[in-house]
């Protein structure tokens, strides 16, 4: 059930409650994940069925609802042409019992961030399944974000571990994740378009739901299906720039292996993709409904990337500048991926250590309300979408003890929100388009 804000007035925004705001929060980020689900997203006209075979595959939090959306339209509209395929999701984000599950698609579930062994396994199945495609045949790639983790197959020489051990240390260290994932397609037999490469000369369509800054389709999952304009030298620059430790196995590879599937190949002159979803169509969607009420809206970027606490910082300072002179209420809007760099051993993800880092700058400020989730609905590796903040909650902390600075230096932000009960707790949304960002600022009363 999406949630949507019901107060219909500047004037009543202004008078709601702490209690009524967190809600209408709430409304805001329901209505705008809804926005960017597969349900809500798939293209109005299938692609006409090939004259041989359709195969579908797919990876991301997005491919299971993406495969089941799909299937369904298909049913509907082409229901004698061929299909078949094979997706793999993260671990919990597959269809739930109470849904129709896929019939002719089957639904893998793998690990994410850490790839393991089904990872692999998910991987050398497409590879298998794509083969022996021809020349009249249809592959139609559902690609979302979580999908360089989800479908992991390491190049010949480099062992899983030896990736895993890369990715932790890239994750640890903050690295955007657009470099994160030019090493991942250089130390893979399937990304970077090599999926496509193998199902070549079948065409092969791409759908995306994109959660990376800018909304580049190549980077979503590291493009599987779309040709890499990177370098194996830009991956070998970006792991020593970061100060990691190279396995002798994964640097001789990057230093000998050859580039994959460059934009000229002509092998994808057939082949298209589009992007269906990305943070600013989230952004839309919550800008829309929250100006039916009459109140200002900004949206600061869908793209907005950086240290977590330190956007929050900032985003506090921008909030209370803002604020002051203000007539009517304000709501600053944002989206994007923004990183954390672990120095301390607590829980939690990108979304609550910038609320905590906006969290002690704002200080309590009276009439700031705010609150960020991750679109997936797991923010980090732990059971929240992410959490809210409401402007007494500095009064309810100092009363508990809690001490945001502390458990900031321990990146501890979910267990600070899980004491003053702020967490936010969606399960799975089987969709991804990464962060999303809302503060509302209200007038100050005289």
């Amino acid at each position: 059930m999406v949630a949507t804000p019901s107060p219909s007035s500047p004037e009543a925004i202004a008078a709601l409650s702490a209690p009524e705001a967190l809600s209408w929060l709430r409304g805001l980020a329901d209505t705008a994940v809804h926005a960017v689900h597969p349900e809500s997203l798939l293209p109005g006209e299938l692609p006409p069925p090939p004259a041989g075979r359709t195969q579908v595959v797919g990876a991301g939090k997005a491919a299971a609802a993406m495969a089941a959306a799909l299937e369904r339209a298909w049913q509907a509209h082409q229901p004698e042409a061929p299909l078949d395929g094979l997706v793999v999701t993260r671990y919990g984000h597959g269809i739930e019992a109470h849904e129709a599950p896929c019939e002719r698609i089957e639904v893998l579930e793998a690990s994410h961030p850490m790839p393991d062994g089904l990872s692999e396994e998910a991987a050398r199945r497409m590879l298998e399944a794509v083969a022996p495609l021809g020349e009249e045949d249809l592959v139609i790639a559902l690609i979302s974000g979580g999908g360089s983790a989800l479908m992991s197959l390491p190049a010949p020489g480099i062992c899983l571990a030896e990736k895993q051990a890369l990715n932790r240390e890239l994750l640890r260290c903050g690295a955007p994740i657009r470099e994160i994932n030019t090493v991942r397609r250089h130390l893979s037999a399937i990304k970077g378009g090599r999926l496509a490469a193998a199902a070549h000369p079948a065409q092969v369509l791409t759908w995306v739901i994109s959660d990376v800054p800018g909304d580049d389709p190549t980077l979503v999952a590291s493009g599987p299906t779309l040709p890499d304009a990177s370098t194996p030298a830009d991956a070998l620059a970006i792991l020593e720039r970061h100060g990691i430790a190279i396995p002798d196995a994964v640097r001789r590879h990057l230093e000998e292996a050859d580039q994959a599937p460059s934009p000229d190949d002509q092998g994808f002159a057939r082949d298209r993709a589009r992007v269906l979803a990305r943070a600013a169509d989230a952004l839309e969607a919550a800008r829309v409904a929250a100006a039916t009420s009459g109140i200002e809206v900004r949206v600061l970027g869908d793209d907005l990337e950086g240290e977590a606490r330190e956007l929050g910082r900032a985003q506090a300072h921008l909030a209370l500048s803002s604020q002051a002179g203000l007539s009517r209420p304000l709501l600053l809007l944002s989206g994007g991926e923004t990183s954390v760099t672990v120095r301390g051993d607590g829980r939690g993800g990108r979304n609550v250590e910038y609320l905590l880092g906006l969290f002690e700058a704002l200080q309590g400020a009276p009439g700031i309300h705010a609150l960020a989730i991750d679109t997936d609905g797991i923010d980090g590796s732990e059971d929240n979408a992410g959490a809210l903040i409401a402007d007494a909650d500095w009064a309810r902390a100092r009363q508990q003890g809690l001490d945001p600075a502390t458990f900031l230096s321990r990146n501890d932000a979910y267990t600070f929100f899980q004491a003053l009960e702020r967490l936010i707790v969606t399960g799975p949304t089987r969709t991804n388009v990464n962060d999303f960002r809302a503060i509302l600022i209200l007038p100050r009363t005289p």
